[in-house]
């Protein structure tokens, strides 16, 4: 699978894609654009790789087995795969990048940075859904439930993410085609565990779109990074 890396030196950022979009989408939609004083700073290090949702969540003819499968492999991807070549790149040693998503891809991102919370510093999760039984048709396991962020979190105990100062954002917009109520949710569970995070929301004009998305990462990113 494609990679592509955008900086030369800072804190390492795993960029998820939308829907069924590709590696190249975030160039492509000017948002890598959009932070790059802090690309061509040093401050930030941002990788962007492809997703499987075209082939599981958003695939209507795989059966829920299937989609769980293809997420069981992307899991072990990112796990095995991607965070390894991210920290030989970052000069080795226990590097913990960030784990970014919007929209699918910030379930996608969350589920994986919630499943693995010690391979990484924090998320970025922008205009989210958590909960993927709609995807599911009706079948339900063991294996979605350790998919689906809403119902193992509120069971989980993981000191690490209570105290081990994991920097969680979690954006929303309440205009068009926005459901604050699923980010809502999120950070009602996190609230409810004890987890630290931010969750910030948008007026009811910012629309599931990308001109808000390209106006909120520069204002994550200088409040994650700096100036």
């Amino acid at each position: 699978m494609p990679l592509v890396a955008y900086g030369h030196y800072g804190a390492p950022v795993l960029m998820l894609p939308t829907a069924a979009a590709d590696f190249l989408e975030y160039e492509r939609f000017d948002l890598i654009h959009s932070i790059s004083p802090w690309l061509e700073g040093g401050k930030a290090k941002v990788y962007s790789v492809n997703s499987v949702n075209k082939q599981a969540l958003l695939n209507d003819r795989a059966s829920a087995q299937e989609k769980i499968s293809w997420l069981n492999r992307y899991d072990g991807y990112i796990t095995e795969e991607v965070l390894p070549l991210i920290q030989q790149d970052c000069g080795g040693g226990d590097v913990k990048p960030l784990i970014f998503g919007i929209s699918l891809g910030a379930y996608l991102a969350g589920d994986i940075f919630f499943r693995h919370p010690d391979r990484f510093s924090g998320a970025i999760l922008l205009s989210g859904s958590y909960d993927i039984r709609a995807y599911m048709h009706g079948f339900y396991n063991e294996d979605v439930y350790f998919h689906n962020p809403v119902d193992y979190l509120p069971n989980l105990n993981n000191p690490g993410l209570q105290h081990g100062g994991k920097r969680i954002i979690i954006f929303t917009g309440q205009g068009s085609y926005e459901a604050p109520d699923r980010s809502k949710r999120l950070s009602d569970i996190l609230h409810d565990k004890g987890i630290p995070h931010w969750l910030d929301v948008w007026g009811h004009d910012v629309s599931h779109d990308w001109p808000w998305w390209r106006k909120c990462v520069p204002h994550y990113f200088e409040t994650l990074f700096g100036r």
